[in-house]
């Protein structure tokens, strides 16, 4: 760090300082692998699976794991690199460090020689320049698969790895102050709760101006709350016609949805969060509220309900989910559905499933790869 000070030489002195420091980007991507794909029979000797994109310091990544490892000096060790996948008109300096996330969710990493004792991390933190698109670095012998497999409870158990990602943005210049300055502005600013008096706003009613009836059930709403986070709303809560509608007192009626996945939609609206389900219930009202989310437009909600989705493919939801991530575009979920159901145990099973007839119907293309497949 680079610092420099001025003073005057008239009168009292005027005191300032800077400080040259490195301007930084920082951020981490968990990938969950599920732990039968350690077995070193389920993926060939280098071949990878790869993660969903992710963005950190501006810049597109993805991770890259090789269950079997990724050259033959690496047998019996996962192999894990990160990829930059875009290109770059110059190159990309940043630090990686992977870690695998332990039970408690604490940070313990693979190659520490005592069991829960997080390690030094220094052999698992490297810099590098990442120069074009596929450009990745990494480690051929991340962790033996023997010792991965000792961190899940059962055999089903998926496994955490978390790519952790400083992006260096060359350096920026900052204003120093005195000691004495910086401890007297020292204030602690709570988080925001902005959801929570939404959330109290759709719960008390007041000042709804709309009203929606939805399976014989009415919900009280405001709809520059609507409008303001998803535009289908917006077109139409606030066309002519509705207006006019909720001027003269009429209700919105919303056709081919269930109560409680309106009420759920509302609920993530006003608060940005999903409210609480049971988890026998979680898995469907999770189909539902996808199909909710595109149709109105809300991309992170929809998000939210393909991440947890990923958790429920099973031989009896796989087909079902698959035509979900087909026909609402949820690529990273459809790619989890393929996965899970290419696996030999897995394949015959699902298409003896009730959902795999549905799944005929509605994508026959994908069904065709499927039964190709397991005519092999």
């Amino acid at each position: 760090m680079l610092a420099t000070s001025s003073a005057s030489d008239r009168g009292k002195p005027s005191r300032s300082s800077s400080a040259i420091v490195a301007d930084m980007a920082s951020g981490y991507h968990d990938l969950q692998i599920d732990s039968r794909l350690l077995d070193a029979t389920s993926v060939p000797h280098g071949e990878s699976v790869l993660s969903c994109a992710f963005t950190v310091g501006g810049h597109t990544w993805r991770m890259m794991c090789y269950p079997n490892g990724s050259r033959s000096a690496a047998g019996g060790y996962v192999s894990m690199f990160l990829r930059l996948d875009e290109e770059v008109a110059k190159p990309v300096p940043a630090q990686v460090e992977f870690s695998v996330m332990a039970e408690k969710r604490a940070l313990f990493l693979v190659r520490s020689k005592k069991k829960k004792v997080p390690s030094t991390k220094k052999e698992f933190v490297t810099t590098s320049d990442f120069a074009s698109r596929r450009h990745n670095v990494g480690y051929p012998n991340f962790a033996k698969r023997e010792d991965l497999l000792k961190m899940v409870r059962r055999q089903d158990d998926p496994l955490t790895i978390r790519c952790h990602i400083v992006v260096f943005n060359g350096h920026r210049a900052v204003q120093q102050f005195p000691k004495q300055q910086a401890a007297a502005s020292a204030v602690h600013v709570p988080p925001s709760n902005l959801h929570t008096h939404l959330g109290d706003l759709l719960s008390s009613k007041r000042g709804a101006d709309v009203v929606f009836e939805v399976g014989g059930e009415t919900y009280p709403a405001h709809r520059c709350v609507l409008a303001a986070r998803s535009p289908v709303f917006a077109v139409e809560l606030f066309s002519s016609m509705r207006e006019s509608d909720a001027a003269a007192g009429g209700v919105v009626h919303i056709d081919d949805m269930e109560p409680q996945v309106f009420q759920a939609l509302l609920h993530f609206a006003y608060t940005d969060t999903l409210p609480e389900m049971r988890t026998p219930e979680e898995g469907v009202l999770c189909q539902h509220l996808l199909v909710a989310a595109d149709r109105y437009d809300m991309e992170r909600l929809k998000l939210i309900c393909e991440d947890k989705l990923c958790r429920y493919i099973d031989v009896g939801t796989a087909a079902i989910v698959l035509t979900l991530a087909e026909q609402h575009r949820c690529h990273c979920l459809k790619k989890a559905c393929i996965d899970f159901i290419s696996a030999p145990a897995n394949l015959k099973a699902v298409v003896a499933s009730d959902g795999f007839e549905h799944l005929s119907s509605s994508c026959p293309s994908i069904t065709k790869d499927l039964l190709a497949m397991h005519a092999s």
